[in-house]
C-alpha cells in the first residue's frame, strides 16, 4: 500500500480513537482497572488468541484461491504478517462509523500487491461474510441455549421468536450470497443510495469482468471447496463461543455465580444489539447497554454489567490502538523483508 494511504487510514483511525477515548471517565477506568487486576491482562491476551481463529479462516480462503496455480500466490503471504493485517483491519472497523467501511479496503489494499487486486478483494469479501455469517449461527444457537437454561416469560419468548427469525433470514440471504457472489449485487444496491449511486454505476460499468470474476470466486468456495468453506464457519464460530471467556473472566473478579452458558447469552444479547447499531463508531451505547440489560436480566446487578461494559471498552480501546500502530509498523516493501516468506 502507498504510504499516503497509510498514513491516510491510520491519521482517520486515530482520530476516532482518541474521540472515543475522550467518552471514558479516566477515574472510572482506573477504578475500574485496579479492581480487576491481573484479570485485565488476562482479557487482553485472550483476544491475542482469539485473532488467531480470524486469521486462520482468512488464511485457508486464500489457499483455497490458488489451486492449479504454480508458484501459488498464497506462498508468498506468512501468517505473522496476515495477522498483523487483520488486527488492524478489526482497528478501523471498531473505529469507523458503519463498520466495514475502514478495516475491508485496508486489507484490500494491503493484500492487492501481493495476490492480485480480484483475488485480494474476492478473499476479504468472503472472509468478512464467513464472519458475519458466523454470527448468525451464534445468535441461533444462543436461542437455543436460552431455551435450554432459562425460563421463558411471554415477553421473552417473543424477543426470541423475533431473533430466530432474524437469524434464519441472515443465514438464507447469505446462502444466497454464497451460490451466486455478492460484489454485483452490492455495487447494485449501492446505485440506489443517494451520493453514491452516480459512482456506483459507473464502476459496475468499468469493472464489469473484474466483479463477475470476484463473484465466481465466492461461489467457488462454497459450492467446490465445501470443505474449507465449513472449516471457515466453525472457525469463526469458535471464535464467537471462546469470545465468552472474556465475560467469564470479568465476572470472576466480582465472584459472581454465573456459569460458561450464562456468559455465551450475555455475549449473544450484547453482541445482536451491537451490530443492530452498527453505524455507531465503536458501538457506543449500543454495547454498553447491551450488557446492562443482559447481566440484569439473568438476575445480575446493574453495577455487575457497568463494570463488564467499562473493561470490555477499555479492551476494545487498547486493541484498536495497537492495531492502529501495527500499521505504521511497517509498509508492503519492509513487510517483504519481514513477513512475507
Amino acid at each position: 500500500m502507498k504510504s499516503k494511504y497509510q498514513n491516510l487510514f491510520f491519521a482517520f483511525g486515530l482520530l476516532l480513537l482518541l474521540v472515543m477515548a475522550m467518552q471514558l471517565d479516566l477515574k472510572e477506568v482506573w477504578k475500574g482497572l485496579q479492581h480487576a487486576g491481573y484479570w485485565f491482562f488476562a482479557v487482553i491476551a485472550l483476544w491475542a488468541f482469539l485473532y488467531v481463529f480470524n486469521v486462520t479462516t482468512w488464511y485457508l480462503i486464500i489457499r483455497s484461491q490458488d489451486e492449479g496455480d504454480s508458484p501459488r500466490p498464497s506462498d508468498k503471504i506468512s501468517l505473522p504478517w496476515l495477522y498483523k493485517v487483520t488486527v488492524s483491519g478489526f482497528a478501523l472497523n471498531y473505529a469507523t462509523p458503519g463498520g466495514l467501511m475502514g478495516g475491508e479496503p485496508y486489507k484490500i489494499m494491503e493484500l492487492a500487491p501481493v495476490i492480485g487486486t480480484e483475488r485480494a478483494s474476492s478473499s476479504v469479501i468472503l472472509h468478512t461474510m464467513t464472519h458475519i455469517f458466523s454470527h448468525f449461527w451464534f445468535w441461533l444457537l444462543s436461542v437455543a441455549l436460552f431455551l435450554l437454561f432459562e425460563p421463558v416469560s411471554l415477553p421473552m419468548a417473543f424477543v426470541l421468536s423475533c431473533t430466530t427469525l432474524f437469524c434464519l433470514l441472515g443465514i438464507w440471504f447469505f446462502q444466497k450470497g454464497y451460490r451466486s457472489g455478492l460484489a454485483n449485487r452490492v455495487m447494485r444496491l449501492l446505485g440506489y443510495i443517494p451520493f453514491v449511486k452516480r459512482w456506483a454505476k459507473k464502476f459496475v460499468e468499468q469493472h464489469k469482468q473484474q466483479l463477475d470474476t470476484i463473484d465466481s470466486q465466492i461461489a467457488a468456495l462454497h459450492s467446490q471447496k465445501s470443505r474449507t468453506f465449513v472449516a471457515g464457519v466453525l472457525l469463526e464460530l469458535s471464535c464467537r463461543l471462546a469470545s465468552a471467556l472474556e465475560i467469564y473472566f470479568i465476572l470472576r473478579v466480582l465472584s459472581a455465580d454465573v456459569s460458561y452458558a450464562n456468559c455465551i447469552l450475555i455475549l449473544a444479547f450484547t453482541s445482536l444489539l451491537a451490530n443492530l447499531l452498527f453505524f455507531m463508531p465503536l458501538q457506543l451505547g449500543g454495547r454498553e447497554g447491551g450488557f446492562l440489560l443482559s447481566t440484569t436480566g439473568l438476575g445480575l446487578t446493574v453495577s455487575t454489567g457497568a463494570f463488564v461494559a467499562l473493561i470490555v471498552r477499555v479492551r476494545e480501546l487498547f486493541w484498536t490502538g495497537l492495531g492502529l500502530l501495527l500499521i505504521k509498523i511497517s509498509n508492503r516493501k519492509k513487510a517483504g523483508d519481514r513477513f512475507l516468506q
